[in-house]
């Protein structure tokens, strides 16, 4: 195993310059299969070849997050991404049915809606020289999450508001802290600016959530002792009106049904959610449209699949069949999540000793699963860097390593909402392939890619939009 000391490496600090770095020295020890650094004054094994990541993401000594999951804790207290062993596990289990393929149907329409509004946003940038696509993508995916997390609707794509700037500015500061190593330490990080904003963010989000949560509740307990029944009462909003579960009201079902899950159970649950869904899918999504503004054949197929879908009823909404019919989109996002992984890298903390190719991991070891590398691993993806979503046919992926592409994560603690975020992204995709033609206007070869906790490009997303057809979706 190679292993870079403090004086060889220095502190690698992961802005766009010492990213593509490490990328490099990657290459050049391809044949060692694991690399150990320091990052600031922790010592990292980084994992970049599929039978390795397979130990590291199947082992039930690695199922501890890595320290910098300890950064979310004042946020997320013991939520499913923070907490660990027991709690984590019962957790895991009370949540997977949430994300059923009958629950996310209930989700569709709410996607729909604010994927046709972004499509009709997007108009006002038609002749536009250039534009940067991130934002509009990452408002219309927090409208999303607000809605299908809360039942709240907070018109994200409409207005600042101050849930909004909060969720974002606490984004960007648990990214920024994250490539700061002498923020690490809490005592110091909360005596920073940079830590009091955090504070302040977190705890607006916090009470804006608990007060979401308060008002549902006090709502179901009266419609209850009204005699109105469980199902009918969850139906409803708070005003009466029907509308389709949100994530919320799983929660506060298991909550009214058993009182040891608890509201702050509850606030610990929706706010993971809100912050693992919108920064991961805007990204993704961002990265899709962008290789396919450079890439006309695959736009272009991408277009024919809509037709096929939808024919000439471009006005109606989508429905769960149509989602699971968009097969050549879905290979697309796939494609792009192996180029652009929205997480670059996986971290996890081993709690025994562990042997990976013949060298001993000690207990306590902070273990990167580095996931940009990993997906262009040659043996398994020829001409890696080419963009070939017919990589994910599936003629195509039959025998391929099953952690040969981890976007998701892989083994007991992968992404419980993978197939949530899928099904935002291919709605969304839909709407603005169904009415613009994109041109990325930067080669891929010029981007400046940067990795906080996602992989975003250091200038943004710059395209151009055609209209396809006057109509709205």
């Amino acid at each position: 195993m190679l292993c870079l000391t403090a004086g060889q490496a220095g502190i690698l600090i992961w802005n766009s310059v010492s990213f593509q770095a490490l990328c490099g020295i990657v290459y050049i020890y391809d044949k060692a299969r694991l690399l150990r650094f320091w990052f600031g004054l922790k010592p990292i094994v980084l994992f970049f070849k599929p039978e390795t990541v397979e130990v590291v993401l199947s082992s039930n000594a690695l199922l501890e997050k890595t320290f910098v999951y300890e950064f979310l804790a004042p946020w997320f207290k013991q939520g499913l991404i923070t907490s660990s062993g027991l709690k984590w596990k019962k957790r895991r289990r009370l949540l997977t049915p949430a994300f059923h393929f009958r629950i996310l149907d209930n989700f569709l329409p709410v996607i729909d809606s604010h994927a046709r509004y972004l499509a009709d946003k997007l108009r006002g940038e038609v002749g536009s020289a250039s534009f940067d696509l991130v934002p509009y993508i990452t408002l219309c995916s927090l409208d999303i999450l607000c809605e299908t997390a809360m039942g709240k609707y907070v018109g994200a794509q409409k207005r600042d508001t101050p849930y909004v700037k909060a969720l974002n500015a606490a984004s960007h500061l648990f990214g920024t802290r994250f490539m700061k190593p002498w923020l690490w330490p809490e005592f110091i990080f909360s005596m920073t600016s940079e830590g009091r904003t955090f504070k302040e963010c977190t705890n607006a989000m916090d009470a804006f959530t608990r007060s979401v949560i308060r008002e549902r509740k006090t709502y179901i307990m009266s419609e209850l002792k009204s005699g109105v029944g469980m199902e009918e009462a969850f139906s409803t909003d708070n005003f009466g009106a029907k509308r389709k579960k949100a994530f919320l009201d799983l929660l506060l079902s298991e909550h009214l049904s058993d009182p040891k899950f608890t509201e702050e159970d509850i606030t610990e649950e929706v706010n993971t959610f809100m912050f693992a869904g919108h920064d991961t899918t805007a990204v993704g999504m961002s990265w899709a449209l962008y290789l396919i503004g450079q890439n006309p054949m695959v736009q272009k197929k991408c277009q024919e699949e809509l037709e096929e879908v939808f024919g000439d009823d471009y006005s109606r909404s989508l429905t769960l069949d149509d989602v699971k019919n968009l097969k050549y989109i879905e290979c697309v996002l796939k494609e792009s999540q192996r180029l652009y992984p929205s997480l670059p890298y996986i971290g996890r903390e081993s709690s025994s000793d562990i042997t990976v190719n013949g060298y001993t991991i000690p207990s306590g070891t902070n273990c990167m699963i580095f996931t940009y590398m990993l997906h262009r691993d040659s043996e398994v993806f020829p001409d890696p860097e080419k963009f070939d979503p017919d990589r994910f046919l599936p003629e195509n992926s039959a025998g391929r390593h099953p952690f040969a592409y981890v976007p998701f994560s892989a083994g007991p603690r992968n992404c419980i909402g993978q197939r949530f975020a899928m099904m935002e992204q291919k709605v969304v995709l839909a709407h603005v392939l169904q009415n613009y033609e994109i041109k990325s206007l930067v080669p891929r070869d010029q981007l400046q890619l940067t990795a906080e906790m996602v992989l975003r490009s250091y200038n943004g997303i710059l395209i151009q939009i055609t209209p396809r057809r006057h109509s709205s979706s």
